[in-house]
C-alpha cells in the first residue's frame, strides 16, 4: 500500500479538534490513506478515508481500538463499514446514538437505498440552520424491509456511517415503522432504534364507519374485552353524555358516538396495546417514542374516534409521543395531497385541538412527502406539534439522477415497473393509471427526467420501488456513487422544499 500524508479535509469543527485538543498523546498527523472527517476522542482518533490502492471507504482508527476489527497497519487499524465496527463507533460517540425525540417538530427521512443521508443533512443544514427539525434518519417499515430484502441493522449501519461523515451531532431518532406484530420489534430493539410506530390498521373495523347502531353494539360485545381490561358499562360511565371542551371545539359523546369509535378501533387499540406491552418488556426499561399510526384505513378518523384513542391509550400508561389519524381527502405516494384545502383545515383544526388537549405527542402525517400544498397549513394549525414521515420521494430523487445520468439504466427500471405494478400495487391506495405512462422505448433521452414529475409514472415508480431496486439495485447504487454530488443536491433542493413551510411558520 502507498503510504501518503494525512490530507485533511473536513469541516471547521473537526479541524479545531484536531489541531487544539492535548489531552492524549495520540499521533493524528500521518494515516496510510487519504483521510477526511476526523475526529479525536479521549484515547482515540478515527478518520474516514478512502484506500491509495483500491479506493475503498474505510474507518481508520489509531490509538484504543478494542471492539474494532479490520487490518492493522503499523500504528493503525483499517476498518471495514460495517455494522459490528458501526456498533462500536456508537459506543465510542455518543452522538451517533439516536435517542428519543419526544413531541416536538420531527420529519422522518426513509432512505431505501442507504445512500440519502448525506443529502437529508444537507437540506436541514440549508433549509433549517437553526436546528428546530428534529430528524429521523434511520426510518423503514417492516413492509419495505421485507420487499428490498434489508435488516432493521443493515438501515442504522448506513444512516451511522453517514452521520459520521458528515459530522452531524445534533439528536436524532431511528424509527421502526410500521410495526403490525409483537415479533417484528426484536431485530429493531437489537439495532437501538427509539421511535416504534405500532400500525394496527388491519384491526380497524372501516365498515363501523356506517353501520346501524344494532350492528355497532354486536360488534361491541364480541372485541377482546381482557385485552381493553374495562367493561362496555365502565366506557359508558366515562364517555356517555360528556362533553369535552377542546379550544374552540365542542365534542359532545352520546351512546352511538361511543359504539362507532368502539366498534371501529377497539381491536386496533387491542392490538397497540399488545405490542406496547411486549416492546416494553423487549426493552427493559430503556425510554422510547410510540406513535400510533391509523393512516393506511379506508375512512377518517373523526375527531371524537381521535379523543376516545387517546384517551384509552394514556389512561393505561401508553407513552404516546405521536399519532397518526387518518384525515380527509387522499394521501397517495409520490404525489400532493387530493382534496379540498378548506375542508381539510377545517378537520385538522379539530385534530389540533384534541392533541392540545392531552398536550403531550404531535400529530403524525404519513405518506407525508411531496404534499407541498398543505404544509402551510399544517405548520399554521398545528406549528411545532407535527411528524412529517416521508419515504419513497428520496428513492424517486435517485431515479431521477439515473435518467438523467444513465438513460438506458432508467429505462430498464421503467420496463421493470411497468411489469410488476400490477403485483406491487396491491398494499397501496392508488389512483395511478399506468396506460398513461409511456414505454420507455418511445421517449427521448431529454424527455425521461420529466417522467419523475408525471403523476403516474411517478406513482408507478414509487410503488414498484421492491421491484426495481432487487433488479436493478446495485446498478443504481454504483451510479449514485459515481455521482455523488448529484444526488446530494437534488435530495437538498427536494427537501428543501419539505421543510421550510415548518421552519418558516
Amino acid at each position: 500500500m502507498i503510504w501518503r500524508k494525512l490530507h485533511i479535509d473536513c469541516n471547521r469543527f473537526a479541524y479545531d479538534r484536531l489541531m487544539t485538543d492535548r489531552r492524549n498523546s495520540v499521533n493524528t498527523m500521518q494515516f496510510p490513506i487519504n483521510a477526511h472527517r476526523v475526529v479525536q476522542m479521549n484515547d482515540a482518533v478515527y478518520a474516514l478515508g478512502r484506500s491509495s490502492s483500491n479506493g475503498t471507504l474505510q474507518l481508520i482508527v489509531r490509538g484504543n481500538s478494542t471492539g474494532f476489527h479490520g487490518e492493522q497497519q503499523d500504528d493503525v487499524l483499517l476498518c471495514p463499514l460495517d455494522a459490528e465496527n458501526a456498533r462500536t463507533l456508537q459506543e465510542r460517540l455518543p452522538w451517533l446514538r439516536p435517542q428519543p425525540l419526544g413531541s416536538r417538530l420531527s420529519f422522518g427521512f426513509g432512505d431505501r437505498i442507504g445512500l440519502a443521508t448525506p443529502g437529508h443533512i444537507d437540506a436541514l443544514r440549508s433549509a433549517d440552520p437553526a436546528g428546530r427539525v428534529a430528524p429521523i434518519f434511520a426510518q423503514q417499515s417492516v413492509r419495505e424491509n421485507q420487499r428490498l430484502n434489508r435488516t432493521p441493522q443493515e438501515v442504522m449501519t448506513a444512516a451511522v456511517w453517514s452521520l459520521f461523515a458528515e459530522d452531524w451531532r445534533l439528536p436524532w431518532g431511528a424509527d421502526a415503522d410500521h410495526v403490525k406484530e409483537p415479533e417484528h420489534l426484536a431485530p429493531y430493539v437489537a439495532a437501538g432504534y427509539t421511535f416504534y410506530t405500532i400500525d394496527p390498521s388491519d384491526h380497524v373495523d372501516n365498515a363501523a364507519h356506517t353501520d346501524d347502531p344494532a350492528v355497532l353494539r354486536s360488534k361491541c360485545e364480541a372485541l377482546p374485552w381482557d385485552i381493553l381490561e374495562t367493561t362496555y358499562l365502565s366506557l359508558c360511565e366515562e364517555y356517555c353524555g360528556r362533553t369535552i371542551v377542546a379550544e374552540k371545539t365542542m365534542l359532545h359523546f352520546d351512546e352511538e358516538t361511543l359504539l362507532r369509535a368502539l366498534a371501529k378501533y377497539g381491536r386496533a387499540l387491542a392490538h397497540t396495546l399488545r405490542i406496547a406491552a411486549a416492546l416494553r418488556i423487549a426493552l427493559g426499561g430503556t425510554s422510547f417514542d410510540l406513535e400510533m399510526s391509523v393512516d393506511e384505513t379506508d375512512t377518517p378518523t373523526s375527531a371524537h374516534e381521535h379523543f376516545f384513542i387517546a384517551n384509552e391509550l394514556l389512561r393505561r400508561g401508553i407513552p404516546l409521543v405521536s399519532l397518526a389519524p387518518r384525515f380527509v381527502g387522499k394521501f397517495q405516494k409520490g404525489v400532493d395531497y387530493m382534496g379540498n384545502l378548506a375542508e381539510f383545515e377545517a378537520e385538522l383544526m379539530r385534530h389540533v385541538a384534541v392533541m392540545r388537549h392531552f398536550d403531550c405527542y404531535k400529530l403524525s402525517v404519513h405518506t407525508g412527502s411531496d404534499k407541498f400544498s398543505i404544509y402551510p397549513i399544517l405548520a399554521r394549525c398545528a406549528g411545532e406539534n407535527v411528524h412529517i414521515k416521508t419515504a419513497g420521494t428520496s428513492y424517486l430523487e435517485a431515479l431521477r439522477v439515473a435518467a438523467l445520468r444513465a438513460p438506458d439504466l432508467f429505462r430498464q427500471m421503467l420496463e421493470t415497473g411497468r411489469t410488476c405494478y400490477e403485483k406491487d400495487k396491491k398494499t397501496y391506495f392508488l389512483d395511478c393509471r399506468p396506460e398513461r405512462v409511456p414505454p420507455a422505448s418511445t421517449l427521448d433521452d431529454a424527455d425521461l427526467p420529466n417522467l419523475l414529475d408525471q403523476f403516474d409514472a411517478r406513482q408507478l415508480l414509487h410503488v414498484t420501488f421492491g421491484s426495481i431496486l432487487t433488479t436493478h439495485g446495485t446498478a443504481l447504487r454504483n451510479l449514485l456513487a459515481t455521482y455523488p454530488n448529484d444526488y446530494r443536491s437534488a435530495l437538498r433542493d427536494h427537501f428543501a422544499r419539505h421543510i421550510q413551510p415548518f421552519v418558516q411558520a
